[in-house]
């Protein structure tokens, strides 16, 4: 056991032992979610269906393995539930709809409990503007402004956590449909899950 110790330390030291973290996948319906999960999970774009009970699976990007949650988001009871797995988190993406205005308010409202909520205050929160591919989707200017987060980002590059004096919180706009955008997102994120 010494040795496994001695080696496993070594490596972690070195950056070479592959790091893991847990991630909660959030946000209203039709936002992506699931999609983005079974495209991580299997390479492929899938017809999916609501998620009516929470899903975990093993997931790597970027050498680095993840246990991922998604949870529903369609109904107000399956969104209770969020909490409930708080605990198992290590940070939180939080997907919004970027081509359908009409959820942004409803959206607004569970994006300010997560980032009122004293449980997951010092969680890395990484929220994903998707569906950018849609004729009339919002820009990113849009939704920082909307959703009141503008000043509340901690900027896209590779930042120490020891120089943000709050939580790691960013917008990255994406197209899961389109493979682009959301792999950005998970590199910032990671440099912040230990």
């Amino acid at each position: 056991m010494f040795l496994y110790d001695w080696i496993f330390n070594g490596l972690d030291y070195l950056g070479l032992w592959r790091k893991s973290g847990k991630l909660l996948f959030l946000g209203l319906g039709h936002a992506g979610k699931t999609t983005l999960f079974h495209l991580l999970k299997t390479d492929r774009l899938m017809l999916t269906s609501p998620t009516f009970s929470a899903q975990c699976e093993k997931i790597s990007i970027d050498n680095r393995c993840f246990t991922t949650y998604d949870l529903g988001g369609h109904f107000i009871n399956a969104r209770k539930i969020w909490r409930d797995y708080f605990s198992l988190a290590d940070a939180i993406v939080f997907l919004i709809d970027a081509n359908d205005r009409s959820y942004f308010p409803e959206s607004k409202i569970e994006l300010e409990a997560l980032l009122t909520n004293d449980d997951i205050s010092s969680y890395p929160i990484l929220i994903l503007g998707n569906k950018i591919d849609r004729k009339g989707a919002a820009s990113e200017t849009e939704i920082l402004e909307y959703f009141n987060i503008h000043h509340l980002t901690t900027g896209k590059g590779k930042i120490s956590r020891k120089d943000i004096h709050s939580r790691p919180l960013e917008l990255f706009m994406c197209s899961v449909l389109k493979r682009e955008g959301y792999g950005e997102g998970f590199r910032w994120l990671s440099q912040y899950i230990d």
